[in-house]
């Protein structure tokens, strides 16, 4: 599927009465909160323009419209264009208040970027990157269980979120692994995530019979896996990175190849400013991965530089709950509490039920 395409996943029916009655559903669910505030994520006017509908019944309303965005989408070029083409801009210029921003102007310039007009640059904020609350890791916990047999080796940890397309990496890591080993003994915990395939998981498992592997499905507590790993070797999701970054995991970073551009750009950056390693995908074979595996176990634990920005959280759930009221030092957003979470807001922000 090429960006800014869509088609339905489960449902047989045409693609416009799909469309149609997602419309519909959207914008009589929505009405019906009768909402202080409308959280929008990522696309203005919804996917193929499905909110419009809503954003129209809304803008005869009182409710606050605030967009929500990653720091990056996409190759400028292309969402300029499919933006262009579909409306977004002009959806967002009529009938949005504010844009939050969850990441850091310093790495990516959305405004800039993107070409949005002067007119409505004014009601971008960036708040920061969006983590996870971080529970009371069991690192330790996760060390002894995989490094019982191995003690003195280091604990590498590979994800590639629901792995739906974790296997190239995954297979060129197994055939690295051998090589990494000579030079550093370790342990590679693989977790491939729910929707890797049945007989893709299968050739993995032949691969590792031998190495000191540890095959996982999934983890319930991946902030513990991340915490615990001397590396990890992931692609390069936002979530997946968010949680790399707030754990202060070394990170060797592997992104997708496509359609979309958001991964190999955001793991590039990053690297920039010393915050994890990458290899392009481009790159990727088994001798190269393990060269870049040996290299990222080098580097020191921490990011190197000016710290990435971490509270996007929290500013984004107090910008929200405060009415758009900007807040005059970060001292109010590290005093946020549990109920101010952007994850936990709840009916407040949902509307009058």
């Amino acid at each position: 599927m090429r960006p800014g395409h869509w088609a339905p996943v489960s449902l047989s029916a045409p693609f416009q009465d799909v469309l149609a009655l997602r419309k519909e559903t959207i914008r009589s669910v929505a009405s019906s909160f009768v909402p202080d505030v409308v959280l929008v994520d990522h696309m203005p006017h919804g996917a193929m323009g499905e909110l419009v509908p809503t954003l129209q019944a809304l803008s005869e309303t009182p409710a606050r419209m605030v967009l929500g965005l990653r720091d990056i989408l996409d190759a400028p070029a292309t969402v300029r264009r499919r933006w262009r083409l579909e409306g977004a801009l002009e959806a967002l210029e009529s009938y949005f208040d504010e844009v939050l921003v969850y990441g850091s102007e310093d790495v990516f310039d959305v405004a800039g970027q993107y070409a949005w007009p002067t007119s409505i640059r004014d009601r971008l904020r960036y708040c920061g990157y969006v983590c996870a609350p971080a529970p009371a890791p069991l690192a330790d916990t996760v060390r002894r269980l995989h490094l019982a047999d191995h003690p003195d080796a280091q604990l590498l940890v590979a994800m590639a979120g629901g792995g739906a397309d974790g296997f190239e990496l995954f297979d060129a890591l197994l055939r690295a692994l051998p090589a990494v080993a000579e030079e550093q003994p370790c342990v590679l915990v693989l977790v491939t995530g729910p929707f890797l395939p049945e007989e893709e998981r299968a050739r993995l498992e032949r691969l590792a019979v031998g190495l000191p592997v540890h095959i996982l499905h999934q983890v319930d507590d991946s902030l513990s896996y991340l915490s615990a790993a001397d590396l990890v070797i992931a692609m390069a999701g936002y979530n997946t990175t968010s949680e790399i970054l707030s754990t202060g995991a070394r990170a060797l970073l592997v992104p997708r190849k496509g359609p979309s551009a958001e991964q190999q750009m955001r793991a590039s950056r990053f690297a920039e400013r010393g915050w994890v390693k990458w290899l392009p995908p481009a790159e990727l074979s088994s001798t190269t991965l393990a060269a870049a595996v040996l290299d990222a176990l080098d580097r020191p634990v921490g990011c190197a530089g000016r710290p990435p920005d971490l509270l996007g959280r929290q500013r984004a759930a107090r910008h929200l709950l405060n009415g758009g009221a900007q807040e005059d030092t970060d001292a109010a957003v590290l005093s946020a509490t549990g109920s101010d979470d952007l994850l936990g807001v709840g009916p407040q922000l949902l509307g009058k039920v």
